[in-house]
């Protein structure tokens, strides 16, 4: 009878073996089980010696993750006591100027620490921004390494090679020095990242501040009515307060990856300025110093229909000033008359275009001087232009006001003002039996008739840096001085009419930058920390407030009897215009937004960094 070796080989010896290693077949097998890259018990050793190195990943992952988010926890909770526009200091400056209006010197001293407190806050959004990122990364290394770190540990346990001596931990310290080293540059790189990336768009010094931001009858005689002008968007903010002048609007946003978007197209070119609109055109303009243009989309599915610059114009300097970019060369917002669109730059050019796209005229106002930059808006009437040309203390010619014929460009009137730096945007409206243009900007609230220009009255009401526009609503002005308070004034007065005509002022929750909203009965500010407040347009007294908590440039807008506020990073939230808070819906669009909404015919545009953006809303019941 034949018999195997291992048939005869004694017990204890095969016993031996089982304790020492299972046979190759079966190691494999159990490998393959575990973890299917693993295709071999040498390969799972080379792995299983790199779960030191995994731990310390995974505790240095956990600790740096850790700190990040205890940076940002820190950052968060300080935000309000480093509002740029809530210092004590700043705020006690301001009070002195109020009782010191002539003190150049507190002047100069306030707009340093304001330029000062904005580098801050951006620089504290670039963090926030930044530091999202770098917890992303550091998140995903922590969940590879715990990740990796749990499979190999399931393992079956595999004998040490005897064919080669390792000394003891060899290996898995320097698997672990890797780690460390590796784990170490992800956190400098991200601490660099945030040093680099934490930069303030705002001028580093002072004194770049300084470079920011006819007599007779008109010959019009294709003018359109007052009430073409109400059934369209003509100027920035529209008919006059930022309220849509036809149809009821049902505001909802539909639940959808781009809700209620019924176009969006390319924005070629940078500016700040807001979309006007009339019939099937959507006019924004857009440029740098090396090029300034006119865009013309179609309405009805966002087709670029025509892009013009503007170009040769008679006067204009070769050599185009300096202009920061934090307001640009395109922040004023243009006008169109149905017949012809108008459009101004920062560099003082000042031209028209039909419709079609066609130049009609063209001229060179000079070159503004205004801190921060030049940024007032067209207004527009049916007939004549309006252009208000503040400029800072001192600057050449001084600060005006003047009106051009439409279809020719002709210089209607022009009328010296006793005023200085302004970012607002005149309004027209009639009132007490005439057209009055009513202008903001230091020190005044002057109205002038639109006849002729002559002054009707002014208010020495306006501190700080004039840039909310006004409103006509409920019968007063409603003017926003950032530095002394929320104010209404009745418009029928002459002369000084600071005392007489004050109806009423409040100081609560002054916005620095957007319009106030007003549907006659109420008046909603915003400020631009996304501090939401409504006020009696009666008596000023505050109804109610709402903190959003989200950085807000765009100025509210209202349709029918809801509110629409959007932010800087797309935040799109609609609340009743009523005596209750009360939100109705909120979405985000992609995209960045600093222009104020046009709302004409159930439709809202809305200008993105990005994209020039269409929203469609059904009408109410």
């Amino acid at each position: 009878m034949t018999s195997s070796y291992d048939d005869k080989k004694p017990a204890a010896l095969d016993c031996g073996a089982k304790r020492s290693a299972p046979p190759l077949s079966a190691a494999l097998a159990l490998s393959e089980k575990a973890v299917s890259p693993l295709r071999s018990a040498a390969a799972v050793q080379k792995f299983g010696d790199l779960l030191p190195s995994l731990s310390y990943t995974v505790w240095i992952a956990t600790a740096f993750c850790l700190l990040v988010s205890a940076a940002m926890l820190y950052q968060h909770f300080k935000a309000a006591e480093r509002d740029p526009w809530k210092s004590p200091q700043l705020l006690a400056l301001k009070e002195n100027l109020h009782a010191s209006p002539t003190d150049e010197s507190l002047r100069n001293e306030i707009r340093r620490l304001d330029l000062e407190f904005r580098q801050r806050y951006f620089r504290r959004l670039a963090l926030n921004v930044t530091g999202g990122w770098v917890m992303v990364c550091g998140i995903g290394a922590l969940l590879l390494a715990a990740k990796t770190s749990r499979r190999l540990v399931g393992q079956p346990p595999i004998p040490p090679r005897r064919t080669v001596a390792q000394p003891p931990g060899r290996i898995a310290n320097s698997r672990a020095r890797w780690s460390v080293a590796g784990v170490g540059t992800l956190v400098g790189l991200g601490l660099l990242t945030l040093a680099v990336t934490g930069s303030s768009p705002l001028p580093e010094r002072t004194e770049d501040l300084e470079k920011i931001p006819g007599r007779g009858e008109s010959a019009v005689t294709d003018a359109p009515s007052l009430a073409e002008f109400q059934t369209n968007w003509p100027q920035f903010r529209g008919p006059g307060e930022s309220v849509s002048a036809k149809g009821n609007w049902n505001l909802r946003f539909d639940k959808t990856s781009d809700p209620n978007v019924l176009w969006k197209s390319p924005v070629p070119a940078p500016g700040f300025n807001s979309p006007v609109v009339w019939g099937r055109r959507v006019f924004i303009s857009g440029g740098d110093a090396q090029k300034r243009e006119v865009f013309c989309y179609d309405a009805a599915d966002g087709k670029l229909l025509w892009r013009r610059a503007v170009e040769n114009v008679p006067g204009s300097p070769a050599q185009q000033p300096e202009i920061p970019e934090m307001t640009g060369v395109a922040a004023p917002t243009m006008a169109c008359d149905g017949h012809r669109a108008f459009v101004t730059f920062a560099n003082g050019d000042l031209a028209a275009f039909t419709v079609e796209g066609a130049p009609v005229w063209s001229k060179h106002l000079g070159v503004p001087r205004n801190a921060y930059g030049h940024a007032a808006s067209l207004a527009i009437w049916p007939g004549r232009l309006i252009v208000q040309w503040d400029q800072e203390d001192g600057a050449p010619g001084g600060s005006k006001l003047l009106a051009f014929d439409c279809a020719t460009g002709r210089l209607l009137w022009e009328r010296n003002k006793p005023t200085h730096d302004s970012w607002a945007s005149p309004i027209i409206f009639e009132a007490a039996g005439k057209t009055q243009i009513i202008s903001l900007a230091l020190p005044f609230v002057m109205s002038h008739s639109l006849a002729d220009g002559n002054e009707l009255w002014r208010a020495e009401l306006m501190e700080g840096e004039i840039t909310p526009s006004p409103i006509f609503a409920g019968g007063h002005v409603i003017a926003v001085s950032p530095s002394y308070g929320l104010i209404a004034l009745r418009p029928d007065g002459t002369g000084d009419v600071k005392k007489s005509h004050l109806v009423w002022e409040s100081d609560e929750n002054l916005p620095d930058v957007t319009s106030p909203a007003s549907n006659g009965e109420l008046v909603f500010t915003v400020t631009s920390a996304g501090l939401l407040t409504c006020f009696d347009a009666k008596d000023g007294k505050k109804v109610w407030e709402k903190d959003f908590e989200m950085e807000v440039q765009s100025s509210p807008a209202i349709a029918g009897n809801q509110l629409l506020l959007l932010s800087t990073k797309g935040d799109a939230v609609v609340v009743e215009a009523g005596r209750t808070f009360a939100e109705s819906t909120r979405t985000r669009f992609e995209d960045r937004f600093d222009a104020s909404p046009a709302l004409v015919d159930g439709r809202i545009y809305l200008r993105g960094k990005t994209n020039l953006w269409c929203l469609g809303f059904n009408h109410a019941d």
